[in-house]
């Protein structure tokens, strides 16, 4: 109702600014045409923020009884038209002929540049992003999030979800902030955006939902059909698996199946189950677009998606296969993004498949920030004396040869030799990378898991989103290529509250990454070792909050560039 009156209080405002114009014309002003589209479009957007606030008191009067709608502006209610997009019609009223057609025709594309200016600033929109800030760190935005459907929940019951979908739940107290903030959202169809850090719940945050769009589209009877329902993907295999380990067990007691797709193994058994028929896929781009390309999966009736780690995907260079992927999907979906971080990548992915307004939750932070349960000891040294110095660190922080050690290096190659090395030298240990075999990596990684082999040599296949618990210490034995990967590695240890250490070596080739590091450091209020100041502070130009500015600065008296003029014309002797 509020917004209706407003349109039409709107429109009395627009044939005001009208006249206004007509007599500046007389006076034969002479202004820039932007200059007056700038002013006029100010005053427009002044006078109906005054009507809007006004309106806002009389309809707040209006509902408490105090005063009754006026039999003018009922009458004016029922004269407008509305569309389907919600939007309403001005009505129209007759206008004095402006002597000059010319002078009618620019007050025309003066008013009409107000209207524009007024939908950019959002005079008047019913669209307008809301924001709630939770005092435990949570923010909430986006369209309608203030509505009292959305609130969030404190237990498990409060959900109103079936005893069958919460089966999964039960050795949890209550739903931890990602999934009380989420699910009402999720649950009620919205396109939504999380950011969260690992081990937060976000699997079940929206598998949760996933399997509740199973079942409700069973009850119309859209699940007799093979083709799946809901789609997950994730940048890595181990992710992947572990994601579907998840929800196999939250499916099982209500039927839900799930099947888990990703390169490296046979395509047979995947190919299986798709021709089964499964409600949920989860899997990895590569593989997932071989089998839409040959006819296998077919993803028409998918109206439920997943990006998890879209921030990694996009690192990899899955972004072609992921916009392949979507294009197979309904037209009309849900869609749902996970991510550590909101770069302008992931950022403008999401405004081409979403909604144009969607929740957005940020638990902690959308930059990252170091585990402060994580004690960091960087040190400096040449690449030549870190095999050495990996020996001396195993000596002290694995000595036991019982707790978990879980050691980054950046290559393929450089797990295997480093691997070999500690062999040699009696060490019990396994390494997953990109070169070894999948079998070869899910055997190597639930050896780890188990404490069968507590020491593990991985590549940054295994930084992000892998949930492995009671590691004590993480050694950095090379140095990532950024600073956020340093952050998810570090992040392996120090998890549900307990304490951690990461070493990381640093080496002058790692030089370009010492500034950002040492706000990572200085962030989380540990030593930075005099040798790392040395590389010097500057760090390269990126948005971020906690690592700096980003950039060198200039200063204002530095030498101009010079320019050279190439001349084409042949040398003179």
């Amino acid at each position: 109702m509020g917004g209706h009156k407003i349109d039409a209080e709107a429109a009395n405002t627009t044939e005001n600014v009208e006249i206004k114009l007509q007599k500046k014309q007389k006076n034969k002003q002479k202004r820039k045409p932007e200059e007056t589209a700038a002013e006029i479009g100010t005053e427009y957007a002044n006078v109906v923020n005054k009507k809007k606030n006004k309106e806002k008191q009389e309809v707040a009067e209006v509902l408490n009884g105090s005063v009754e709608i006026s039999a003018t502006k009922k009458k004016k209610q029922e004269k407008e038209e509305t569309f389907n997009d919600g939007s309403t019609e001005i009505p129209k009223k007759k206008k004095k002929k402006d002597k000059g057609g010319e002078n009618e025709s620019a007050n025309n594309g003066i008013i009409e540049t107000a209207r524009k200016l007024e939908k950019c600033s959002g005079v008047g929109s019913e669209n307008a992003s809301e924001e709630i800030r939770h005092g435990s760190g949570v923010v909430v935005s986006g369209k309608n999030v203030n509505d009292s459907k959305y609130a969030t929940l404190n237990s498990f019951s409060e959900s109103r979800l079936p005893s069958e979908v919460l089966e999964c739940c039960k050795n949890f107290n209550k739903p931890s902030p990602i999934q009380s903030h989420s699910w009402p959202f999720l649950l009620d169809g919205r396109d939504f955006i999380g950011i969260a850090a690992t081990g937060s719940g976000k699997t079940l945050a929206f598998g949760i939902p996933a399997i509740m769009s199973v079942l409700s589209k069973r009850k119309s009877k859209i699940a007799v059909r093979k083709n799946p329902l809901c789609l997950v993907l994730s940048p890595t295999r181990e992710l992947a698996q572990q994601i579907s380990d998840v929800l196999c067990d939250a499916g099982r007691p209500c039927g839900v199946q799930s099947v888990c797709i990703y390169g490296g193994t046979s395509k047979g058994p995947q190919i299986s189950a798709l021709k089964s028929g499964v409600d949920i896929v989860i899997g990895t781009p590569g593989r997932l677009k071989d089998l839409i390309e040959m006819g296998l999966c077919h993803l028409k009736d998918v109206s439920y998606v997943v990006l998890d780690e879209a921030d990694r995907m996009l690192d990899m260079g899955f972004e072609p296969e992921v916009r392949s992927i979507l294009s197979q999907t309904c037209t009309v979906r849900q869609m749902v993004m996970f991510s550590a971080t909101w770069p302008l990548p992931v950022h403008q992915l999401a405004q081409e498949f979403m909604d144009p307004s969607p929740v957005k939750v940020v638990v902690g932070s959308e930059d990252l920030a170091a585990n402060h349960d994580v004690l960091q000891i960087v040190e400096v040294l040449e690449d030549r004396a870190r095999d050495e110095r990996l020996q001396n660190l195993l000596e002290k922080y694995h000595k036991s040869r019982s707790n978990r050690v879980l050691v980054f290096v950046l290559y393929k190659k450089e797990a295997s030799r480093v691997e070999n090395m500690l062999q040699k030298r009696g060490w019990k240990v396994v390494s997953i990378s990109g070169d070894k075999a999948q079998h070869a990596r899910t055997q190597a990684l639930s050896l780890f898991k188990e404490g069968s082999c507590p020491l593990l040599i991985a590549t940054d296949v295994a930084a992000r989103g892998l949930d492995i618990p009671d590691v004590e210490v993480v050694i950095n034995y090379s140095f990532p290529l950024t600073t956020e990967d340093y952050v998810h590695r570090i992040g392996r240890t120090g998890r549900a509250g307990k304490k951690g250490v990461a070493h990381t070596f640093f080496t002058k080739e790692n030089k370009g990454l010492a500034g950002e590091l040492v706000n990572v450091l200085r962030e989380a209020k540990q030593v930075v070792p005099e040798a790392l100041l040395k590389f010097g502070t500057h760090v390269k130009k990126k948005e971020s909050k906690l690592y700096g500015a980003h950039f060198k600065e200039i200063a204002s008296n530095a030498p101009k560039a010079t320019k050279i003029k190439f001349d084409d014309s042949e040398d003179e002797d």
